[in-house]
This record gives structure tokens, C-alpha cells and sequence, in this order.
């Protein structure tokens, strides 16, 4: 059976769009509306000489900021991230949905939820509770997102048109007045 909205929605992006600041304007104006939005944007200091960026998630509710990323050396070619720092953010996501959320946005369906961990438990919590989940996928990950999120979600193109035409029509969904 096809949900009558698909209340999963993830921004395709590419590597030179501005996907966390496009996310966190799209926060904010929710916030503003009366929304409660849990969740995260990301954020990266400058790489330098000796190491690359330290990434952080700050909490879109209380402005709380978690290191994500590893220092891994200048040398290093693997993935920073920190999936034990993942799993510790995907309880706090868990609470605030316990707490109640008019939605949920994540800043990215990445390699770890691509593999079963991130933050993808919290995705689930968000679903089972029937908050709408909106969240930015690069090519990279796209088939493991389409996998993942089924007849459940969509695709949305990085535009604020298309944002917001969905977050509209999901909280409404959520609210049963569309």
C-alpha cells in the first residue's frame, strides 16, 4: 500500500551546492512558523596545513554542538567520521522526538545510514511516530537512499520552492488537514 504522502523527503545535492545553509534557512523559517524542529545542521571549521576540517552537528533546538569527525592526521585517506559520536546523537534525536516534533531534519543520509548506522535509527523513531524526516543526499549515496526510503520518500531538487512546497504539504499530512 502507497502512503497517501511520502512523509521521507531528502534534498539531492551536489558537491558545490550549499546544502547546509539551504537546510538551516529552511529550519529556521519552520521555527519561526511555530514548528517544533528537531535535528541538526552541520557545520566545518577551515582545513589546515597539518589536518583536515572538524565537522560538528549543532542541535537546531538548542544550539548544542557535537563533534562528529576524527582527527585522523594529514596523511589519512579514510572517513572521519566518528561513528561512535553518531550513535551517541542518534539517542539525544531519539529524546527530542520523545519530547515531540513537528519534524525532523538531518543533515545528511550518508555513508553510515547508507550502511544500517548513523543516524538512521532516529529516522526510523521519526517514521514509527509519524514525523515527516527531511534530510540532503549526495549522488554518492542516492541508490542506497532510494533503497532505504522506498515507496516512503522522495527526492527533492536543492531549491527552496521545492522544499517548502513539501515541508507544507508533510506537516499538514502530519496534522491531518491536507
Amino acid at each position: 500500500m502507497t502512503p497517501p504522502f511520502p512523509l521521507l523527503a531528502a534534498v539531492r545535492y551536489r558537491r558545490d551546492d550549499a546544502i547546509d545553509a539551504l537546510l538551516e534557512a529552511v529550519a529556521r523559517d519552520l521555527q519561526a512558523r511555530g514548528a517544533r524542529v528537531a535535528g541538526h545542521v552541520q557545520r566545518e571549521t577551515a582545513a589546515d596545513d597539518d589536518c583536515c576540517a572538524t565537522t560538528w552537528l549543532e542541535d537546531l533546538a538548542t544550539g548544542e554542538r557535537h563533534v562528529i569527525s576524527q582527527s585522523l592526521g594529514s596523511g589519512a585517506k579514510g572517513c572521519r567520521l566518528d561513528p561512535q559520536a553518531l550513535a551517541g546523537l542518534c539517542g539525544l534525536l531519539e529524546a527530542a522526538l520523545a519530547r515531540g516534533a513537528d519534524i525532523l531534519v538531518l543533515n545528511r543520509f550518508g555513508k553510515g545510514e547508507a550502511e544500517g548506522h548513523g543516524l538512521r535509527a532516529a529516522i526510523g523513531q521519526a517514521m514509527l511516530d509519524g514525523v515527516p524526516v527531511l534530510t540532503a543526499v549526495h549522488d554518492t549515496w542516492l541508490p542506497a537512499w532510494e533503497a532505504f526510503a522506498g515507496e516512503l520518500g522522495t527526492t527533492l531538487s536543492p531549491t527552496r520552492e521545492a522544499i517548502d512546497a513539501w515541508t507544507g504539504a508533510a506537516l499538514a499530512a502530519m496534522r491531518g488537514t491536507a
